[in-house]
């Protein structure tokens, strides 16, 4: 495969999914406009949900999107650092992983220093932490999942 090819086929991806979180922070995903959405859909569902209920619930859905979002970055990061390492692709590398998780750290933080500019959004250190922790979170179940698969040959570590 052509270096080009490669760098599309693997890094494209990453650089996709930044442009969808960086594209998720600004003022048509904030909680205003969320709750605009998740509110209406709760109390349907749930009528005797007091508004705090209601308000919890959202801010516990927002949360939960932030570990996704993260862990399906750090995912598509390894994935990358693994090809760019060019390494026995069948040995999984923790530090390919904390590589991944150093960078997904950084982006969680660029995208809670943009949003210091975005009228509707506040930055917030404990949603660098949930993100952070969401990319652990990914890289352990993607671990998990290929050791299970056996993807990563007999010791599933290195």
């Amino acid at each position: 495969m052509s270096q080009a090819r490669s760098v599309l086929r693997y890094w494209l991806p990453v650089v996709i999914w930044m442009a969808v979180i960086f594209s998720a922070s600004g003022d048509s995903h904030s909680f205003q406009h969320s709750s605009r959405i998740l509110a209406p859909l709760l109390r349907w569902l749930f009528p005797h949900l007091s508004d705090a209920a209601v308000d919890q619930l959202v801010t516990v859905a927002r949360k939960c999107a932030h570990l996704t979002e993260y862990a399906i970055l750090a995912v598509l990061l390894v994935r990358a650092l693994r090809k760019l390492g060019e390494g026995d692709l069948r040995r999984w590398s923790w530090r390919q992983a904390w590589w991944a998780v150093l960078l997904v750290g950084l982006y969680a933080a660029s995208d809670e220093f943009h949003q210091i500019f975005v009228p509707t959004r506040e930055a917030s250190m404990r949603d660098v932490m949930i993100d952070t922790v969401g990319g652990i979170a990914g890289l352990l179940l993607f671990w998990a999942f290929g050791r299970w698969r056996n993807w990563w040959g007999d010791t599933g570590a290195g």
